[in-house]
């Protein structure tokens, strides 16, 4: 499978640990000989878990998964701070670890809600350009800027002393291993993230996802069978039927008359074919983010027709 060609479809890939989340993506549109794909929402290397792969047409909807909030199972490493706020950064302070767990559940509940968190210095959030841990590696500070953040839940699930076990529901741009930082000054001794595992992304869940060795592992007809279908990132929109002639308008930029409630619809043509998403207002279907025809490509390998749920 030397050629590039079109695939159509979500992957949900266990992504492991000691890898960046571009290696894996990389990897997987290796096996699939994908012509385009893309990953929905960074894991550091040390990171395992959940990484939601979009190919073809579905990578118009990734920005869905990119916003969405996400879970994460992680490991706190009371009385030890590093450089990255990880386990991969160099040790700067070490602190004896003095409290019960009475104490850390109460910490971990001041954390639960709407706040400000200052990203890591290690991060690849871009300043001037350039992401912020290239300028950390050469050790040169730049401004950090806080920006609001919101944890759904924080829940102890084990503690053993210096370690904390937490899970973790936040939304898209919580930093996990800032929130470590954090939780760990707040109890007096400091704390660095020593493992994270992301267990949900939006609608999907970790249970559902494939190692990447078993889909190396895979033949081709497996591979294909894996995927969903390209309006899985967007099943939680409600859907929106439309005849043959509403869709050919649609895709032609139009914005054709509709009896339909205000708002943001999937819709799809003659209760069949996904065309993509549209608001309507003022009686008018406008087109908003709409699927590339098959058409358009010399060789197209589609996943399940689309059905409108995940």
């Amino acid at each position: 499978m030397s050629e590039r060609r079109r695939i159509d479809g979500v992957l949900l890939l266990d992504k492991p640990t000691g890898i960046t989340s571009n290696a894996a993506l990389m990897r997987v549109k290796r096996l699939y000989a994908a012509a385009k794909a893309g990953h929905t929402g960074t894991l550091d290397p040390l990171a395992s878990g959940l990484l939601p792969i979009c190919f073809g047409g579905a990578t118009r909807f990734a920005q869905f998964l990119l916003d969405a909030p996400k879970r994460y199972v992680a490991t706190l490493r009371f009385g030890i701070t590093t450089t990255t706020q990880d386990a991969e950064g160099d040790v700067v302070a070490t602190r004896k670890v003095a409290f019960a767990r009475e104490a850390l559940e109460a910490t971990l509940a001041r954390f639960v809600g709407v706040q400000m968190q200052t990203p890591p210095a290690h991060s690849a959030l871009k300043f001037e350009g350039r992401p912020r841990y290239d300028y950390a590696r050469r050790g040169i500070d730049v401004p950090s800027v806080p920006r609001e953040v919101v944890v759904h839940a924080l829940r102890l699930l084990d503690w053993h002393a210096p370690d904390a076990m937490i899970d973790v529901a936040c939304s898209k741009g919580t930093y996990v291993r800032a929130l470590a930082a954090d939780v760990g000054e707040a109890l007096g001794c400091g704390a660095h993230l020593a493992a994270l595992r992301r267990t949900r992304s939006g609608p999907f869940d970790i249970a559902v996802a494939v190692a990447l060795d078993v889909l190396e592992r895979d033949d081709e007809a497996a591979r294909i069978g894996r995927l969903l279908p390209v309006d899985a990132p967007v099943a939680g929109i409600p859907r929106l039927d439309v005849d043959r002639e509403v869709a050919r308008l649609l895709a032609h930029g139009q914005k054709p008359r509709i009896a339909a409630p205000p708002g943001r619809y999937r819709i799809y043509a003659a209760g069949e074919r996904f065309v993509g998403l549209a608001d309507v207002d003022a009686a008018r279907l406008i087109p908003l983010r709409l699927v590339a025809q098959a058409a358009d490509c010399a060789e197209v390998v589609h996943c399940a027709e689309a059905s409108g749920a995940v």
